[in-house]
């Protein structure tokens, strides 16, 4: 997966109880899974089983993810998340979530003028 500018590069599922969904699609699908701590409780990332590759994520709508809906979030890597944070409701979109800082990244949850959600993020700058 690329995390230049215009490649979709990561997806989370968002939902109330992860656990369960976590088993629904491991069983379907033939993956494994991982927990990931988030202080105080497990969100899972898939893994493919022939090369421990995580692929997605399955996260309960808890903390930062309190207010999502039940959703397969599509990440997508931008050059500025400032700029295109401005650009979004110029251009009809809205702002959920964020921006905040994860794991390496600064992102934000944000909607489409059709009320669709995906999230923005930027690799965060290592200070020299």
């Amino acid at each position: 997966m690329s995390t230049a500018p215009g490649y979709f590069s990561w997806a989370d599922l968002t939902v109330q109880d992860a656990e369960s969904l976590r088993s629904f699609y491991t069983a379907l699908l033939g993956m494994e899974s991982m927990a990931v701590n988030m202080n105080g409780y497990s969100d899972f990332c898939l893994i493919r089983p022939e090369d421990g590759h995580p692929v997605a994520g399955i996260c309960h709508a808890r903390g930062q993810n309190s207010t999502l809906p039940n959703v397969w979030l599509l990440y997508f890597p931008v050059g500025d998340l400032d700029r295109c944070l401005a650009q979004l409701t110029e251009l009809g979109g809205s702002l959920i979530a964020g921006p905040q800082s994860a794991g390496g990244i600064r992102y934000a949850v944000v909607k489409d003028p059709a009320g669709a959600c995906f999230a923005l993020y930027e690799q965060e700058q290592k200070p020299e």
